[in-house]
């Protein structure tokens, strides 16, 4: 008799863990810097393939030289590599990707400036898609581009941290590359300005 009650408890705090789990997408929905349709969307299918996904890499098929560093965004598994120019060093790391094809970018571009305390402003094309937006956000905790920003040679184009960790892993930009703060902390030292970027 206990066991079968031990073993209710144990089938109810799965389906309580698992509705908890379901539900925590709508929660996103509420944060004013993501677009509504992240919410409205069944995650669970994106995540388990970018697990399957997740993994390591070679520079040699995408890149001639590591002179400077290299860093490659893998758009469709979600991931940032880096490599060191001496080869010492490499890193990978989860990251958030564009919300849709028709805000990302792909193809070859440069770090051009390090920001150690990024602000932000959306772009004007953000502004129309969401009027409601602050049209400045000073640096600080709640700022998008979380506490380090990578400045590509592509106008509007960053590599940065971000305050919302439920980004991560997930569709959710307006084009640029989110990384967890400790984690674009750690990039941010190593990449410099020069550092060769390749978005696929």
């Amino acid at each position: 008799m206990s066991q079968d009650r031990n073993a209710n408890r144990g089938r109810r705090a799965f389906l309580l863990g698992g509705a908890a789990l379901v539900a925590s997408p709508a929660i996103v929905k509420a944060n004013p810097f993501n677009n509504s349709t992240v919410g409205e969307r069944d995650l669970t299918e994106a995540v388990r393939r970018n697990v399957s996904s997740f993994r390591t890499l070679d520079w040699r098929p995408y890149f001639n030289t590591l002179r400077g560093g290299a860093i490659l965004v893998d758009i469709d598994s979600r991931a940032v590599h880096y490599w060191s120019e001496d080869r010492a060093i490499y890193k990978l790391y989860p990251s958030s990707v564009p919300l849709t094809e028709e805000l990302t970018r792909r193809g070859r571009t440069r770090v051009t400036l390090k920001d150690p305390n990024p602000d932000w402003r959306p772009t004007p094309s953000m502004l129309k898609r969401n009027p409601e937006w602050p049209p400045y956000v000073p640096p600080g905790p709640d700022n998008p581009l979380g506490t380090r920003a990578l400045h590509l040679s592509w106008t509007y184009y960053r590599i940065h941290g971000t305050h919302d960790t439920r980004k991560i892993g997930r569709q959710s930009s307006n084009g640029c590359i989110g990384l967890y703060n400790e984690h674009i902390e750690e990039l941010y030292e190593m990449a410099r300005v020069g550092t060769q970027v390749l978005l696929i």
